[in-house]
């Protein structure tokens, strides 16, 4: 089995300004780090886990995870704007996370709104944001990650949907300790350059490995249609833009969902 080498992970972000715990098991590496942000938990905490037993998804969903065959993580990152001004903060983890894969070698990893990585058109991995704090005061950012690695068949059964994993990316996957730090590192600077400038910074290189670009998609939400058209693109504040019968029309993320129509 495949895990962290904690030693390595030590030493490699020693001075990187990130506090790594590693935990052997946990329900969800979000819901444990919300708990102790709430708690006053510093900024720059990073909880990685061996395997998560209840990992969650977006809306209700779970994400499942392999043991020693994903990896996942959450990172606490404290904005000194307001809930509002947070736009976009999925998609430019997104890209901070494709970028980080990139550079393991990791070739055609192409971005889903709001907040999927595919690779070939299938699940490679996915991000989970949760906020709190006051609409006009500081805000706690969880940020979520989950990145497939080696997925077994009992994993792929239980997803339900179709996935990948890096192992199938191309000539091999790293260990999933390369994975951790290589994804750390560029989501921490992707964190460090949106809390300054928020996500337009993050747009030109998000369109580029946008998966559904100019295709025709379904927006669903609450369990109903609520948008059909052809794809754009994105604003500068990470909202999707359609083409619909009645105009562009802008949306963001909050509990939305695109399907191919």
């Amino acid at each position: 089995m495949d895990l962290y080498d904690r030693r390595l992970l030590s030493d490699t972000l020693r001075n990187s300004g990130l506090a790594l715990e590693l935990l052997d098991e946990c329900p969800s590496t979000n819901t444990e780090l919300a708990e102790r942000a709430r708690a006053g938990a510093a900024h720059g905490v990073v909880l990685a886990c061996e395997h998560q037993t209840a990992g969650r998804g977006r809306r209700g969903n779970e994400w499942v995870s392999a043991a020693g065959g994903s990896v996942t993580f959450s990172v606490l990152w404290r904005f000194s704007r307001s809930a509002g001004e947070l736009s976009g903060l999925a998609l430019a983890v997104a890209v901070g996370a494709a970028e980080g894969l990139e550079k393991l070698g990791v070739r055609g990893v192409s971005l889903k709104w709001p907040n999927d990585l595919l690779h070939e058109g299938s699940k490679l991995g996915g991000i989970l944001i949760e906020t709190m704090g006051d609409a006009a005061g500081q805000v706690a950012a969880v940020v979520g990650v989950g990145v497939n690695v080696r997925l077994d068949t009992q994993a792929r059964e239980r997803i339900g949907q179709p996935v990948t994993d890096l192992a199938a990316c191309g000539s091999g996957a790293p260990s999933r300790t390369a994975v951790l730090m290589g994804l750390l590192e560029s989501i921490a600077a992707a964190l460090e350059l949106f809390s300054r400038e928020g996500f337009a910074p993050f747009r030109q290189a998000w369109l580029r490995r946008h998966a559904w670009q100019g295709r025709r998609v379904v927006l669903v939400g609450g369990g109903r249609r609520l948008a059909e058209g052809e794809v754009i693109g994105i604003a500068a504040d990470g909202a999707l833009e359609l083409a619909c019968e009645r105009g562009v029309a802008r949306f963001h993320s909050g509990e939305l969902s695109l399907r191919l129509g």
